[in-house]
C-alpha cells in the first residue's frame, strides 16, 4: 500500500491518546534507526519559524539539516524539510516501505497519524547531522519526545489545546517543559509563570537553563535588530530569530549575521501576494503578535474558526487593525456555526460580509488556522 493511501485510513484527530504507545514502539525499533542530533522545539506559538531559522543557521555551517513541522497546509511533504527543500515523494515512499518492514503489523495499525509520520520523518532524516524536531501537541507526552535530544528550545507558551494540556498557563507550561532533559533555552514569554515553571523544571532535572538574554550579547542584539528592520519582520519574528540564534550558539556555532536567512515556512506570516499575508495562527497570543505587526496599517481579515477556539477574544484583539472581516466558507464539522460567529462579530461591533474575491488595491490578512489558509489557497482566490 502506498503512503498516501495508508495515511488516509488514520484519523487526524483523537479525543484520547495512548501515551504509552509511542515509547513502546520506539523501543522495539530503536536499534534499527539512525537518529541524528535532535533539537526539540516546544511551545505554543512560533515553533515553525524558530525551527526554520535554526535549520537555516546550521545549514550555513555546512551541516546536513532536517526540519520536522506540522501540520501541513497543502501537501504532506511540507512537514519534512531537508537542506532547504521539502522531501521528495520517492524518498517518502521508500521510508514508508522501510518502516513497514520494521514495525509489527499491529503496531503499524495502532500508531496515530502523527506518531507514524514522526517515525517516517526520522527515516527520511537518517543522513542528517541535525534535526530540528517540532513538537505537535504538548511536550512531555508528544510523539517527538521519545528521541534523545541535545537541546530543548521553548517558544512562547499560551493557552491552546486546553482539552489535552490543561486550562492554565502553569499546567500547559508544565506539560511542555517536562520534555526538557539536558539543556534548554527559553524564548521571551508573555506570561511570567511560563518562564518560572520552565526554570523550576530545569532545576529539578539538573538541566542547564538559558534565556535569550543570557546567551545573546548586545552586538548580536543590534545585528538581529538590523536584519529584522531590513526584512520588515514584526517583533515576534525578530524574537524568534533571537531565540534561534541563542540555540545555535549553545550548540557551539558562531553565526555571521550577514549569512542569516529569514526564510519563513509557508503559512507563517507569509507574503503570499503583494497585498496578501497568510498566517496559520489560531489563538490570542498569535492574534496579539499579528495585531502588533499591522499596527501602522489596516487590513481586511479573511477568517473563520473552529468552534473550540477562542475566536471572540482573537477578533477583539485584531479589531483595531481591521477594516472588516470577510467570512471564508469552510466545509468542516469542527468549524463554528456561521450564525454564532456573526453574532460575536455583531457584539464586537466589527463589520463583516461573506468573502468572495480579492481586490488588488486592498491589504488582506488570511488568518485563523491551517484549515482557513488551506481553503483560501486551494480556492485560487489570488
Amino acid at each position: 500500500m502506498d503512503l498516501e493511501t495508508f495515511l488516509e485510513h488514520k484519523p487526524l484527530y483523537y479525543s484520547e491518546i495512548d501515551y504509552s504507545r509511542m515509547p513502546r514502539v520506539y523501543k522495539s525499533i530503536k536499534e534499527q534507526l539512525k537518529i541524528p542530533k535532535i533539537i526539540h522545539v516546544v511551545g505554543t506559538n512560533g515553533k515553525g519559524t524558530t525551527g526554520r531559522f535554526i535549520a537555516n543557521m546550521l545549514m550555513s555551517h555546512g551541516k546536513h539539516v532536517g526540519h520536522y513541522s506540522s501540520p501541513h497546509i497543502l501537501e504532506f511533504n511540507e512537514r519534512i524539510w531537508i537542506n532547504g527543500n521539502y522531501v521528495r515523494n520517492s524518498i517518502l515512499q521508500a521510508a514508508h516501505e522501510r518502516l513497514q518492514e520494521l514495525l509489527l503489523f499491529e503496531d503499524s495499525e495502532a500508531l496515530s497519524y502523527f506518531e507514524y509520520t514522526t517515525f517516517l520523518a526520522m527515516l527520511c532524516f537518517k543522513d542528517c547531522d541535525y534535526v530540528v524536531l517540532e513538537a505537535g501537541l504538548g511536550g512531555e507526552h508528544d510523539a517527538t519526545n521519545v528521541f534523545e535530544k541535545v537541546l530543548s528550545v521553548i517558544t512562547p507558551i499560551a493557552l491552546d489545546h486546553q482539552d489535552f494540556l490543561g486550562d492554565t498557563i502553569f499546567s500547559i507550561a508544565t506539560t511542555k517543559c517536562n520534555s526538557i532533559t539536558k539543556r534548554v533555552v527559553v524564548g521571551y514569554q508573555r506570561y511570567s509563570v511560563a518562564l518560572s515553571t520552565c526554570k523550576s523544571i530545569a532545576e529539578k532535572k539538573e538541566a542547564s537553563f538559558y534565556t535569550i538574554d543570557s546567551v545573546i550579547n548586545a552586538q548580536e542584539h543590534r545585528e538581529i535588530e538590523a536584519i529584522a528592520l531590513k526584512n520588515h519582520l514584526p517583533l515576534y519574528l525578530k524574537e524568534n530569530l533571537l531565540l534561534a540564534l541563542s540555540a545555535v550558539k549553545l550548540l557551539g556555532f558562531a553565526v555571521d549575521s550577514t549569512s542569516i536567512s529569514v526564510e519563513l515556512p509557508f503559512g507563517r506570516f507569509y507574503q503570499y501576494r503583494d497585498n496578501i499575508i497568510i498566517d496559520v495562527g489560531h489563538n490570542p497570543l498569535a492574534a496579539e503578535a499579528i495585531a502588533a505587526a499591522f499596527l501602522k496599517k489596516k487590513a481586511i481579515l479573511v477568517y473563520n474558526s473552529y468552534a473550540d477556539k477562542e475566536y471572540r477574544e482573537i477578533l477583539k484583539i485584531l479589531k483595531p487593525v481591521l477594516e472588516r472581516v470577510e467570512i471564508l466558507e469552510i466545509d468542516d464539522e469542527r468549524i463554528e456555526d456561521k450564525a454564532v460567529l456573526e453574532q460575536s462579530l455583531d457584539e464586537l461591533n466589527i463589520s463583516y460580509c461573506d468573502f468572495s474575491s480579492i481586490d488588488e488595491g486592498t491589504q488582506y490578512l488570511v488568518f485563523g488556522s491551517f484549515k482557513v489558509v488551506e481553503a483560501f489557497v486551494r480556492g485560487g482566490y489570488a
